[in-house]
């Protein structure tokens, strides 16, 4: 037996790829690559060419992402790769029209080939990775990329990172008729977004983890004209758009009762530019540092809001012309708070309705398809 017959046998995969192809593919399954595994299978990603096309898998138990890579099979099979290693090898190799080839062996030891660079290393057995769980497809709904990339850039700075709390480090998906209504709170705020689907849906509500929120909107291109469908499970949800499957494991348990924190009710009511409250709340922060709790004071009159800060560094005032309803008002809020909020309104004017300097300011449009409120802080009024 020759060589060359001797290595056709030993080849039990072989695939091209064009580099880009193959590069963006590794990026989308990477972001469920878990950093600190006791499974060592698991910092692989799976590449599945046993049908008749090629699949890039990475599943962390929590959260696994698939997606189809256009590339030729020349001879079929799986093999599990090291990551880290698979995705710096393909950043490093040569320009991004190259062809890349990989070729595994039955003991998967596996050849990386782009031009004159040539790779060996170690893959493992496709068979013992962890594939994506099952999830029945019939409960769901459909929305563009665009609707839920920025749905969920206008909710997530509301959610707790590390929270003892798991519902704090998630969001409420919640399903209406033809309404999406996608909640988040930390405790001390709450965002809530509301977006018209074009069809009705079956009721259902689920808690969402941020993390897998936050890698979606990263993979989303958030084109207009692109679609996701979103399928619920009993525990887990599916996102399918382009070539590209998201499972997540869901947040168990009853949401917060969202509705009962709402109020309509109002004492003072105030419209205002909203780039004006902005930029007079990103000037006042200069003087705040990372762990300072100085609260930004609205001194609301008749025609007329004051802003006033003060920390170890200095003092702020500003004064900014509103349309004001009702009572006056000085209230306390951390600064933060307020502009993470704006800054993702799209709106010229905002409104706020307040009760009194204890009772949560709400910061909503007409049509509530926006809903943001804000817990006041204490402050001393002799200090002012």
């Amino acid at each position: 037996m020759n060589v060359s017959q001797e290595r056709k046998l030993s080849t039990t995969m072989k695939l091209t790829f064009q580099k880009t192809a193959l590069l963006n593919g590794i990026n989308i399954v990477l972001k469920a690559v878990p950093s600190k595994t006791t499974m060592p299978i698991l910092e692989c990603i799976l590449i599945d060419a046993s049908t008749d096309e090629i699949k890039l898998t990475a599943n962390d138990m929590e959260l696994g992402i698939e997606t189809k890579v256009e590339g030729d099979i020349l001879e079929k099979g799986k093999i599990a790769l090291d990551a880290k290693l698979f995705s710096e090898i393909a950043r490093k190799l040569s320009d991004s029209d190259s062809l890349v080839t990989i070729e595994s062996d039955e003991k998967f030891n596996t050849v990386i080939t782009c031009e004159n660079s040539v790779f060996k290393i170690q893959g493992k057995d496709g068979e013992e990775f962890s594939y994506l769980p099952y999830i029945e497809r019939n409960k769901n709904i459909t929305l563009s990329q665009f609707s839920l990339k920025e749905v969920i850039r206008q909710t997530i700075f509301s959610i707790s990172v590390n929270d003892s709390n798991k519902m704090m480090t998630g969001e409420l998906f919640e399903v209406n008729g033809d309404t999406l209504r996608v909640v988040s709170l930390d405790g001390h705020r709450m965002a809530i977004r509301k977006i018209v689907l074009k069809d009705e849906y079956e009721s259902t509500k689920v808690i969402v983890p941020g993390k897998t929120l936050n890698e979606i909107s990263k993979i989303l291109t958030g084109d207009n004209e692109k679609e996701v469908q979103i399928f619920f499970g009993a525990n887990h949800i599916l996102f399918e758009f382009d070539d590209t499957i998201v499972v997540s494991r869901l947040i168990e348990g009853e949401y917060f009762k969202v509705d009962q924190m709402l109020s309509s009710d109002y004492a003072t009511k105030v419209s205002l530019n909203k780039k004006d409250f902005l930029d007079s709340i990103e000037r006042a922060s200069i003087l705040i540092r990372e762990n300072d709790k100085k609260p930004i004071i609205l001194n609301i009159e008749d025609s007329k809001m004051g802003l006033k800060l003060n920390s170890s560094f200095g003092t702020m005032n500003a004064e900014i012309l509103i349309h004001k309803t009702g009572q006056d008002l000085m209230i306390g809020f951390n600064p933060k708070f307020l502009s993470d909020a704006l800054r993702i309104i799209d709106d010229e004017e905002v409104t706020l309705y307040m009760m009194n300097a204890k009772s949560p300011c709400f910061i909503k449009d007409e049509d509530e398809s926006y809903i943001y409120l804000i817990l006041p802080v204490n402050f001393n009024a002799a200090a002012i």
